[in-house]
């Protein structure tokens, strides 16, 4: 057995099976349990009492994790004019327009988010093929279509993650890295719930949050209790 495999099999064991661990208690674990030499990413999943069948129940979004997401981002923005300007001053690594599209058509693909001015999106269409299936392709629902390019492009800089539910009801998304340690991933973990709980739809009956479980990249998965994460944002 490798290395690898013994070291998870040891932190498995500090995970206590079938267990529903209050937020806190689980962010910490999880921080514990991240033992490689480099720095682990925490990624959370979590399990909605909705049908991504129906329409309205298609939860889709984004936020700006309060902590960032520990790693540097690099955004490419579609834009023209005054507007390229504006992309360049606000940080974003890649601006231009046909040009930056008929590289992407060579394969071209080093950069981590798009951002596209409204009037750009006929040209930016073309290559939806490419960046669709990537999870690249600029949408308006998240903010990444938009005239506000100075903002979006910050947003994007600051650790702004999209989420969008998948098939099986569950959102997964990045809250941060191991060495962020538990209060700084705690915030952002309470983040992305809190605004994902307000795009709840009217039509989804029953319990919204059902399950909720976070894990680092080599580490055992870490259930958390939904009760307790609801009732913290009730607090305020």
């Amino acid at each position: 057995m490798s290395n690898t495999g013994k070291r998870y099999l040891e932190e498995r064991k500090k995970v206590e099976s079938g267990k529903r661990y209050p937020l806190k208690e689980a962010v910490e674990l999880a921080v514990d349990t991240a033992r490689t030499k480099f720095d682990e990413t925490a990624d959370i999943a979590i399990k909605l009492g909705v049908n991504p069948k129906h329409a309205d129940q298609m939860i889709r979004g984004s936020v700006v994790l309060p902590n960032g997401l520990g790693k540097p981002v690099r955004v490419l923005a579609f834009a023209k004019g005054d507007k390229e300007r504006e992309a360049l001053d606000a940080g974003a690594d890649f601006v231009g327009s046909d040009d930056l599209i008929e590289k992407i058509k060579g394969g071209w693909l080093e950069f981590d988010r798009v951002v596209a001015t409204p009037d750009m999106m006929g040209s930016v269409g073309k290559i939806g093929k490419i960046l669709g299936p990537r999870g690249l392709m600029p949408n308006p629902k998240v903010g990444t279509v938009t005239f506000d390019v100075k903002n979006a492009v910050e947003e994007l800089k600051a650790g702004k993650v999209e989420f969008r539910v998948e098939k099986a009801g569950i959102v997964h998304s990045p809250v941060g890295k191991a060495s962020f340690g538990a209060d700084k991933l705690t915030k952002n973990i309470l983040a992305l719930v809190e605004s994902i709980v307000k795009l709840k739809p009217a039509s989804s009956k029953g319990i919204y949050l059902k399950a909720i479980s976070l894990s680092t990249t080599m580490g055992p998965g870490i259930k958390i209790d939904p009760v307790d994460v609801r009732n913290i944002l009730k607090a305020g």
